[in-house]
This record gives structure tokens, C-alpha cells and sequence, in this order.
């Protein structure tokens, strides 16, 4: 695990405008990159890809964090052609849909431990229409599908794309969610600023050869719109080539906080500390 030397631990709150929630001073996130279980085998993984991450859920509690974050497409790995499988009674679908019991242990333990999770699969909605989603699993349990907005390539012909940035809130503070290639469009993260988004996090898989070009999507849309950056990189060998890891945080100027160390699993904690961003959008910090 890769721990950045925390600016604050202040427990304080600030409140945000009349009639809404207080924010908490800090956000302790932890950014988990995530070689999937299984990857290839289809459905199957599903089960196994929980229970790991229930344990990653778990631990990141126990460290301190609100929110785990997970790369695209973490409960199956970038295997696209398992959600080509045809469906069997005595095969598991890749795909995820609501009530899934399948997910019950990976709800069960947010709500234990009142902790908030986005991890990735292939979500099919109750019209049968099929996403590749960010599923928001709340510190109640609740699930919640946010959508990718920007497909490439083969992604095209299994899924149907989003609307733009989805917002979720932990502790006060507005969580824009983006899924890989999202992060590639300026016009995405401009919309996740729009509604008032403190933090933009971003699911995806960027393979060797690409660690420029993530470097620049993070720094660039943080400093751009004065939000913190967060990327969960999917590890390992997938069928687009291997991880090039480098999840982690950036500031609200565009640097790097934190960043994972290899390119297998590994939990990156990011310490986000309200006063900096206040700093930079006051203008004290430009």
C-alpha cells in the first residue's frame, strides 16, 4: 500500500451554503488498482471478483477511508467478449443487474462498514438495455449504475453510452465519476465542474506505453477545473495489453499526490484536504 504524507487529519466540518450537508475538512480515499480474478472465464469471475473486494473494502476501512475506488470493468477484467456468452441456467452471466445476489456481500460490507464503493462491471437495465457502468454501492447499501459517456472501439456494439458525468457525495464533498476514455474528453470533466464536482474520479485501464497520456488527462482536468484527481487503473495482462499502474491522486494544480508503486493489485490512499481546494479556487493558490 502506498500512503502519501497526509496534509491534514483534522476532523472539523465546513458548511456548505444554507440547506446543505456540512463537509468534512478531509476525504481520505482509497484508490484500489485491481488485477481481476478470473479474467476470461466469464460470469464465473463475478463471485470471486466480490469476495475480493470485499476484503479490499474491508482493509481500506480499517485505514481510514470513505470511499474505494475501483477501475472499469473490475468485476470481470477488460474481457469484452464475455458479455457475448450466451446465457445458461448453469452459467453465471457476466452481466450485472439489479438485485444481483451476487452483489449482496459487496453491499452487505459497505453498509457494516458505512463506507462508499464504485466499482466496474457490465450492467444490464431493467429494459434489458446494456451499460458498462460504475456501480455506486452507498454506505447503506443502496446501488446506484453510473454510465461510461464515451465508448471506443468495440465497446460500441455491446454497450449504449451515458449522458455525461454522474455526482455522488461523501461526507459533503461532490464526486464526479468517469469511466477511461471519459477522462480523454475535456467536454466531460467541464460538465462534472458545472455541477459542482470537488473531486473527479476516473475508472479505467490504460495499458504500457499510455503513462503520458494518463498523466496528462488527470493533471490537465484537475488543474483545468481546480478539482482533485483520482485514477483506479485496472492491473495485470488484459486483452489490450499490460497495465501501465500509475493509479493514484492529483491536485487541484495538477500534480501528482500519490501514485501505486507496480502494476498488480495494490491500494493507494489519497488524502484530499478541503483548505487546498478552497486555496486554488480562491485564487491564493493559482
Amino acid at each position: 500500500m502506498t500512503q502519501p504524507h497526509p496534509q491534514s487529519q483534522s476532523l472539523l466540518t465546513m458548511p456548505r451554503p444554507s440547506g446543505s450537508a456540512p463537509v468534512s475538512a478531509t476525504l481520505l480515499a482509497a484508490v484500489v488498482q485491481y488485477e481481476a480474478l478470473g479474467a476470461g472465464s466469464g460470469g464465473v469471475a463475478v463471485a470471486r471478483n466480490v469476495a475480493a473486494h470485499v476484503e479490499l473494502v474491508e482493509k481500506a476501512h480499517a485505514d481510514g477511508a470513505r470511499l474505494v475506488l475501483f477501475p472499469e470493468l473490475s468485476l470481470t477484467g477488460y474481457e469484452l467478449g464475455s458479455f457475448n456468452d450466451p446465457e445458461q441456467e448453469s452459467q453465471p452471466s457476466a452481466w450485472l443487474t439489479d438485485g444481483d445476489p451476487r452483489l449482496h456481500p459487496l453491499r452487505d460490507a459497505c453498509a457494516r462498514t458505512g463506507t462508499t464503493a464504485v466499482i466496474g462491471a457490465g450492467w444490464r437495465e431493467a429494459d434489458g438495455t446494456p451499460r458498462l457502468a460504475s456501480l455506486i454501492i452507498g454506505p447503506d447499501g443502496s446501488l446506484r449504475p453510473a454510465f461510461k459517456t464515451h465508448l471506443h472501439g468495440a465497446e460500441r456494439e455491446l454497450f449504449v453510452a451515458g449522458k455525461g458525468p454522474e455526482i455522488l457525495v461523501v461526507d459533503g464533498w461532490r464526486v464526479a465519476l468517469a469511466v477511461c476514455a471519459d477522462a480523454a474528453q475535456p467536454s466531460h470533466a467541464a460538465a462534472a465542474a458545472e455541477s459542482g464536482a470537488d473531486v473527479y474520479a476516473v475508472s479505467a485501464l490504460y495499458v504500457s506505453g499510455e503513462e503520458l497520456r494518463l498523466g496528462l488527462h488527470l493533471g490537465s482536468r484537475s488543474m483545468d477545473h481546480r478539482m482533485f484527481g483520482l485514477l483506479a487503473n485496472l492491473g495485470g495482462k488484459t486483452p489490450l495489453g499490460a497495465s501501465c499502474g500509475l493509479s493514484g491522486g492529483w491536485g487541484p494544480e495538477g500534480a501528482a499526490l500519490a501514485k501505486a508503486a507496480g502494476t498488480g493489485t495494490e491500494t493507494v490512499m489519497v488524502n484530499l484536504v478541503r483548505s487546498s481546494l478552497n486555496g486554488y479556487r480562491s485564487g491564493r493558490g493559482a
